[in-house]
């Protein structure tokens, strides 16, 4: 994996080993020499893991909003910044420079761009991994909510289980690197009565 593509909160969250995660995994993220894709902004958990990257030597490039950018939510220092007109184009580039994709804890951007990219990989637009650094089990209630969509009919338990939930930044990596897509049909024939 040369890059990876963060998705995280604007805020830092209620407890500090949100920040210590974070923090950690962009070290380790520039340590094993993958740039870090972002969204660019200086706020919350992304300040957080942009900083930690660049002060171990990591390239991190900001992708960042016309909006986000003219509230001066721009992370100064950053190696690269493209500026682009919204959210939608914003995702879509980060998606283009990414050859995966990790998740930190985050509100509705971050769980809907997660959601976004194990969509496209379900469909066959891309063959991409997301990963999500489980900080305090954050994730477990997401896991939760594909498992009922699994035992309801509306989600393959393959993909399911595409979602790489891991503990640490160093295993995380580990999975992301090895990952490989499923190979089934995301339709599934309904029961004949």
């Amino acid at each position: 994996m040369r890059s990876i593509t963060v998705f995280c909160g604007s805020n830092v969250g209620a407890s500090p080993q949100y920040a210590e995660d974070a923090k950690a995994l962009g070290r380790e993220i520039a340590r094993r020499g993958i740039r870090l894709v972002y969204g660019g902004s200086a706020k919350g958990l992304m300040g957080v893991i942009a900083d930690s990257a660049l002060a171990e030597g990591g390239e991190v490039i900001g992708i960042i909003t016309r909006l986000l950018h003219d509230l001066g939510h721009l992370q100064p220092g950053l190696s690269a910044c493209e500026t682009l007109p919204d959210m939608r184009s914003r995702k879509a580039r980060m998606s283009e420079l990414a050859d995966g994709f990790i998740a930190l804890p985050g509100g509705l951007g971050t769980f809907e761009e997660v959601l976004e990219a194990m969509t496209l990989t379900q469909l066959g637009e891309h063959q991409k991994g997301v990963a999500c650094l489980n900080t305090a089990n954050f994730f477990a209630p997401l896991r939760s909510v594909f498992a009922h969509a699994v035992r309801e009919g509306f989600m393959r338990a393959e993909h399911s289980q595409m979602l790489i939930v891991e503990e640490t930044p160093g295993a995380l990596l580990d999975a992301l690197g090895q990952w490989q897509a499923p190979v089934v049909n995301k339709w599934i024939e309904p029961a004949r009565h």
